[in-house]
């Protein structure tokens, strides 16, 4: 066991608050969520509210995109509770804590309730990025200080994790991608402008020796499209995304002719429809959402007509709900997320009736049970 192992574990075995069980009631969720044909119909949410040490469960109405808040997860002194990963199954919730450096693990009722387990798991420094493989098996982690992804392996009854091992990615790693064939993952470094590549064995949950590929300078958000063909990067200095093709066999990027985009000032995390039609960039300097169309064929993109799109201030990340109707775009300076529908011909925007949506402080990430 590595002295860091060690010493989290230490850490994570303190007799406090945020290590004990609870259960939050959702009375509001009772609503149901499988019948498509009523105006009642939804999907849970959970939105991390870092610096309240908690988490807000939600409901997105699947007609209007409507955003209702419901409710919170105690508040624990000294956590920050930031990255989330939803195990396929949508029976565990995974919130990463960036204070006491530690991964804390939900239930998920049928109800929506959360129930937290005793005790927290120990994980690199500041883990902040966080996916589970396709299979369900593992969770990924990126951990920035110490230039690494932790890897875990998920108990799927229980959902407790279990250390598979630490596997260097170089410095200042950010965001973290899983090609949906589970076999490659993609990690930006901001530091160098550049996509670091490992292979992912979903056998053993094992890391392979990098390799890396350049992108612009400042790279964040990454977007990988549900075929595994094509990876997008934004980069953040540069104003730009870079378009990539994905070797099926090696997992090698390589960059798309008219790669890179120019995208608003500041573009901070990537979302793609579910069929592989339009890219949407969250702008975090210029307050705005930039749309491309995306070739089919080829994955070059396109501003979309009216691109781009206003937002709140400071959106920090994108994504699109399971059923493929709506945009969600948190915005950390506005202390909301902004929701839109887009039309899936042309892609463009349009705002959600009471939208934005405001939240009781700085969203760290959203998540939808599909």
């Amino acid at each position: 066991m590595s002295f860091r192992w060690a010493a989290c574990a230490a850490l994570a075995g303190r007799s406090r608050v945020y290590g004990l069980l609870f259960s939050i009631g959702l009375a509001f969720f009772s609503m149901s969520c499988g019948d498509s044909s009523s105006s009642n119909a939804s999907h849970l949410g959970y939105i991390s509210l870092p610096s309240e040490g908690l988490i807000v469960a939600i409901r997105l109405n699947d007609s209007t995109g409507v955003i209702t808040l419901g409710v919170k997860t105690p508040s624990v002194a000294g956590s920050s509770p930031t990255g989330l990963a939803l195990n396929p199954g949508g029976k565990f919730l995974y919130a990463g804590d960036i204070s006491n450096h530690v991964i804390t693990t939900f239930n998920i009722g049928a109800d929506g309730t959360l129930t937290q387990s005793a005790t927290s798991t120990p994980a690199g420094t500041d883990p902040s990025a966080m996916v589970i493989d396709p299979s369900g098996k593992y969770l990924l982690v990126t951990n920035p200080l110490d230039q690494s992804v932790s890897v875990f392996s998920i108990d799927t009854s229980s959902g407790a994790l279990t250390p598979v091992g630490d596997f260097p990615v170089g410095s200042s790693p950010g965001d973290l991608k899983i090609a949906a064939a589970g076999n490659f993952v993609y990690v930006s470094n901001s530091d160098g402008g550049i996509i670091t590549e490992l292979t992912f064995d979903p056998n053993t949950g094992n890391l392979s020796p990098p390799h890396r590929f350049p992108a612009g300078q400042g790279v964040s958000g990454l977007a990988v499209d549900s075929g595994s063909h094509l990876l997008y990067a934004a980069n953040t200095s540069d104003n730009t995304i870079s378009a990539f093709s994905i070797d099926p066999t090696t997992g090698a990027l390589n960059e798309i002719f008219n790669s890179p985009a120019f995208a608003g000032t500041g573009p901070r995390a990537l979302a793609i429809d579910p069929f592989n039609a339009f890219l949407y960039a969250a702008n975090q300097a210029s307050n705005n959402v930039s749309a491309f169309t995306i070739t089919a064929g080829t994955g070059a993109i396109s501003p979309i007509t009216g691109s781009p799109f206003g937002a709140g201030t400071g959106p920090l990340f994108d994504l699109i709900d399971p059923k493929g109707n709506f945009l969600y775009v948190g915005n950390q300076g506005a202390k909301s997320i902004s929701a839109y529908s887009y039309d899936p011909t042309t892609g463009k925007l349009t705002t959600v009736s009471g939208s934005p949506f405001t939240t009781s402080s700085a969203p760290g990430a959203l998540i939808i049970v599909p």
